[in-house]
């Protein structure tokens, strides 16, 4: 004897139903869980006010061309210890001595307090910073000055 063929189950209305919670639901929870991770890891905004930065534009082109003619360069920040060193070299290749060097230091989302940091010339040329500087990725705005010169730059830390 044979077995009766099972009769299909019908979706109906409940079942329907159920289906279309159940689908959005999963949306809608992911998109929950998104959202939370992005706030939880964007620090801030690049520019609070667009429309005072685009008044400054052309104010900072200039100043950057200014720079550029000293034709100072820097090396990238690098750790010794827990202080951070650069180096710095004038056009003609030569190192360029009494300078004040200077570093507003922030974590990349904002996590943490901004901090200054002040360096002190080691050899010709050669600059270590004074404070330690925590282990992790943080941030640069390094303002350079000597004989009435300024030259900022950012870098970055890891």
């Amino acid at each position: 004897m044979s077995k009766p063929k099972p009769t299909p189950r019908r979706i109906n209305g409940f079942h329907a139903t159920w289906m279309f919670i159940a689908f959005f639901g999963v949306i809608f929870a992911v998109n929950m869980l998104m959202a939370r991770f992005a706030v939880s890891s964007f620090g801030g905004t690049v520019v609070d006010n667009s429309y005072v930065a685009s008044q400054n534009y052309n104010k900072w082109l200039e100043e950057g061309r200014q720079q550029a003619s000293h034709g100072w360069s820097f090396s990238k920040a690098s750790r010794s210890g827990e202080q951070l060193i650069f180096s710095a070299i004038a056009e003609d290749q030569n190192p360029l001595e009494s300078m004040t060097l200077s570093a507003e230091v922030s974590h990349p989302v904002g996590r943490t307090e901004t901090f200054e940091l002040t360096f002190g010339e080691t050899a010709p040329g050669q600059y270590r910073s004074i404070e330690a500087v925590p282990a992790g990725r943080w941030k640069l705005k390094v303002r350079a000055l000597r004989d009435g010169q300024a030259f900022n730059f950012l870098d970055e830390i890891k």
